[in-house]
């Protein structure tokens, strides 16, 4: 889903897997791995994502960068 963010393009879930997908508005994405669904909708609904992100998920969970 694509977000009105300054630091964010998209955001995408997949809750069989607890994988968070964020594409930052320079085109990288990246995965976040073992985040709860209700931090993906309290993401969604945070009226700045990039501060939700820099405090809730940033630094909280494993990640990955995603090629191509």
């Amino acid at each position: 889903m694509q977000v009105d963010s300054e630091a964010i393009h998209e955001i995408s879930y997949d809750p069989h897997r607890a994988k968070l997908f964020v594409t930052f508005n320079d085109g990288d994405r990246y995965v976040y791995v073992g985040v709860p669904g209700e931090v993906h909708r309290s993401f969604l609904d945070a009226d700045s994502k990039g501060r939700f992100f820099a405090y809730e998920i940033r630094d909280q969970y494993p990640y990955n960068k995603v090629d191509g």
